[in-house]
């Protein structure tokens, strides 16, 4: 029987085809969630996700976790319907939680100028967490802005636009299994993520 292909309901002048399929993706996952179980000695581990890119990716990695795991959310803006960042990051929900005191794993979709992340690192340091790191299932390395890294990468991507497994354009294709690139046919080409 054929592999079957990811597809997406698309607008018109807008095309995707798969970067990671669903199957490198849980298998990637398995593998960060071994390296941090290792890392954190079965310590408790406070996963924290970036709404709304981050949660499928979250939700992977805390079932493959051993041990135990809790779970926040926090939320930032950046971009509007656009595929590249404004530049400004402003916090649009807090935490539920105190960090103070706990082993805190920052985890977000994908890591590309690093503004939001460092952003994210410096509100939450003032928090006054035990140990804070970060997870991120893609990394743009040739877009950064600003110097900061991830302590877990899942894949070292190339500077498309990408969508599915929960990343947006306009708020659609998130839901897609597959990392795809998303091509904007007859529009200004555009790229970015913070």
């Amino acid at each position: 029987m054929p592999k079957k292909k990811t597809t997406a309901a698309t607008m018109p002048g807008e095309s995707t085809r798969i970067l990671l399929s669903r199957s490198r993706v849980q298998t990637r996952i398995a593998t960060l969630a071994r390296e941090i179980n290792r890392d954190f000695r079965d310590e408790p581990v406070h996963l924290v996700g970036v709404l709304k890119g981050a949660i499928f990716f979250l939700a992977d990695l805390a079932r493959h976790m051993s041990g135990e795991v809790s779970l926040d959310f926090i939320s930032v803006s950046s971009y509007g319907k656009e595929t590249q960042s404004s530049g400004q990051v402003r916090l649009t929900k807090d935490l539920d939680t105190s960090i103070e005191g706990r082993n805190v794993l920052l985890v977000e979709d994908i890591l590309d100028t690093g503004l939001t992340v460092s952003y994210l690192l410096r509100v939450l340091e003032q928090r006054r967490p035990k140990r804070l790191r970060v997870a991120v299932l893609l990394d743009k390395t040739e877009r950064r802005k600003v110097p900061v890294s991830a302590d877990y990468v899942g894949f070292r991507i190339p500077n498309e636009f990408v969508v599915g497994y929960g990343l947006d354009y306009a708020e659609r294709y998130r839901n897609l299994a597959d990392v795809c690139v998303l091509s904007l046919h007859g529009k200004a080409k555009k790229e970015g993520a913070v």
